[in-house]
């Protein structure tokens, strides 16, 4: 997939197009609905499928307070919609800027001038432009001045409970600590992403020696407590481009929390004990962390051989879940 960071990188040319444009937090079910419809409608007409997405939620930059923390990061985003099928992203850099930036002068400049578009996909809650004076009725309007058609995505919903899919909804089940769920609506395990580094080394002394993620990774950390999953090794971090991508696989029992037993963590950590393999040498490695369910919260023990009997038990819990 290509990337672009800004339009003007965009070669004289590149078009046709068919567009979906969104946040993309996430990329689940409902954006992926909106990519296929643009993967049928670019493959019909002989066009190129690019997403226009940005860097942050633009409410980060308009209003802070009411921002959510993001289910993906930037280089998250990126693979997700690649694998969905994205011929080529547009990832815009969320300025004030941009935030200024007039919808008929988006529409002119990013839509037409730079990606040829001739199909946009958008949902129907859509806005853009500055102050958000854009919706799908003006994108009609100006599509039929410029040339290009507009199709509006129904909402994707639950068949059970009739909401629609969201990043809203997938980000309370997550807070739950829903794992299970939140993989429903995502359509694939949510993941968090990040180098591992040097810990306390406490599970190595209790005989569980873990991974410890940065505690700046990506992605949206679920409720503190245990849970089955992978861990993916995509080993140390790439320079240039064009470096290839390989991982390994390994099932995980993954704890989420401030080590309450022992009180001398001040933030919640992620880290996954990886099952059968104790000289595993993963520090300065990238690795993903993928959940598949929730085997306990977290509570604090009286003493060591209660953890080291519970951690046990978690870990064969965990086994039985991925085999």
């Amino acid at each position: 997939m290509i990337v672009f960071r800004d339009p003007r990188e965009v070669p004289a040319g590149f078009g046709p197009s068919v567009v979906a444009i969104g946040k993309f937090d996430g990329v689940h079910s409902g954006h992926r609905a909106v990519i296929d419809r643009a993967r049928v409608d670019a493959e019909a007409s002989g066009a190129r499928v690019v997403a226009v997405t940005f860097d942050r939620n633009p409410l980060a930059l308009l209003r802070p307070e009411l921002c959510p923390d993001s289910l993906v990061g930037v280089d998250q985003k990126l693979r997700l919609l690649a694998d969905a099928g994205v011929d080529a992203t547009l990832m815009l850099r969320f300025d004030r800027e941009l935030a200024d930036l007039g919808a008929r002068e988006f529409v002119e400049h990013v839509l037409v001038g730079a990606l040829g578009v001739r199909i946009v996909m958008v949902g129907a809650d859509f806005r853009f432009g500055r102050g958000g004076a854009g919706n799908p009725e003006l994108l009609r309007e100006l599509g039929a001045e410029f040339g290009f058609e507009v199709d509006v995505v129904d909402d994707v919903r639950a068949i059970d409970a009739g909401r629609r899919v969201s990043s809203t909804w997938v980000r309370e089940l997550l807070d739950a600590g829903d794992v299970a769920g939140a993989t429903r609506l995502l359509g694939r395990p949510h993941a968090v992403r990040g180098e591992v580094v040097h810990g306390l080394k406490r599970g190595r002394q209790l005989g569980f020696p873990t991974a410890n993620l940065a505690p700046d990774l990506e992605g949206f950390v679920p409720a503190e407590g245990v849970y089955a999953g992978w861990l993916v090794d995509e080993g140390m971090p790439h320079t240039g481009a064009s470096a290839p991508r390989s991982s390994v696989r390994y099932p995980a029992a993954i704890s989420i929390g401030t080590n309450p037993t022992f009180d001398d963590i001040d933030v919640r950590q992620v880290e996954a004990y990886v099952l059968d393999e104790t000289d595993l040498d993963l520090y300065g490695h990238i690795v993903e962390i993928e959940f598949v369910s929730r085997i306990r919260g977290m509570v604090a023990f009286e003493g060591v051989e209660p953890l080291i009997q519970t951690m046990t038990a978690d870990v064969a819990k965990v086994r039985g879940e991925l085999t």
